[in-house]
């Protein structure tokens, strides 16, 4: 059903090696610190905007961080940018301050070609770590790199030993959890703000079918532009079924944060849902979809690890 899409999760494991500050939020200080250090590594043109680049088309940071459609792309040639293959999720808790000797763990979805560039995103969270991150720049050192998967956790890098595994493998939709029965019902927490749109607008009162819609896009076009595969669905049936599943119970409420955007020098809200849903109907062949948005979440800002739901009952 959704043949074609890759995708790995991993989870690095930090040790404070100064007193940290963070947010309470935390995604903004993981996707911009990732940021601006992975440019300072790969960037080999550092005086030049990326627009008057040469190796812009063959640049790492621009294909993982601004990822513009490919020239003669068939779907959103409209956009100045498509969805990033990539997303950070930053700790849950609600700690704010790290001593040292304390852990921290975030985690990392590679989708598609970018699962090739582990490589890269291990050196440049090293590199951040000596540079330090949230107030003061607490600096950290990264002890290990774990891959998640549906089986469990494997080892693949030791910063002991600096080595990097080559046992690594990438997760399809057939690896994810299989859903039996008739899944007449199906409850949702969202862990993360969820900044879905619906005509131009961001959704409060979350409906099934605003769901499916966003992760209809997300996943297609994850798929087309970071996998080399088209998905072959009727997306119109799909919806169409989406919108008589009902709502029968909603706890969700709205959590508001900001970021400072360095580009273009202002503070912006990324507000998004968060909490409780639960939906009642025909949900079994939805199932494998909202499997999927597990790993890749869903909605506006995931590399900043918003969107992120867990299934809290699959029927």
């Amino acid at each position: 059903m959704f043949e074609g899409l890759y995708f790995s999760k991993f989870s690095f494991h930090l040790e404070a090696r100064d007193t940290i500050i963070l947010p309470p939020y935390k995604g903004s200080t993981f996707r911009g610190g990732f940021g601006h250090a992975f440019k300072r590594i790969v960037c080999s043109a550092r005086r030049r905007s990326c627009d008057e680049c040469l190796l812009r088309k063959r640049c790492i940071y621009i294909y993982v961080f601004d990822t513009p459609p490919p020239e003669g792309s068939e779907v959103l040639r409209k956009y100045t940018n498509v969805p990033h293959p990539f997303v950070i999720e930053p700790p849950l808790d609600p700690g704010r301050i790290y001593a040292p000797g304390e852990p921290l763990v975030f985690s990392l979805v590679l989708v598609g070609r970018a699962t090739e560039y582990l490589p890269y995103f291990i050196y440049t969270f090293e590199e951040l770590g000596d540079i330090g991150i949230g107030k003061g720049r607490g600096r950290y050192r990264l002890t290990k790199v774990v891959q998640n998967g549906c089986g469990g956790e494997t080892a693949v890098y030791s910063a002991s030993e600096k080595a990097l595994s080559a046992d690594r493998r990438t997760l399809t939709p057939a690896d994810l959890p299989t859903d039996h029965g008739e899944n007449t019902t199906l409850t949702l927490r969202f862990l993360t703000p969820a900044r879905i749109i619906s005509r131009g607008s961001l959704v409060v009162d979350l409906e099934f079918h605003h769901l499916v819609r966003s992760l209809l896009r997300r996943v297609s076009s994850l798929t087309y532009f970071h996998c080399s595969s088209r998905l072959e669905l009727d997306f119109r049936g799909m919806i169409e079924s989406a919108a008589a599943v009902t709502t029968v119970e909603r706890r969700l409420r709205w959590y508001d944060w900001e970021r400072y955007s360095a580009r273009q020098a202002t503070r912006m809200k990324m507000g998004g849902v968060v909490g409780g849903v639960r939906f009642r109907g025909k949900l079994h062949d939805f199932m494998p979809l909202v499997r999927i948005g597990e790993f890749l979440h869903v909605g506006k800002g995931t590399s900043f690890g918003l969107g992120r739901y867990m299934v809290e009952n699959g029927g």
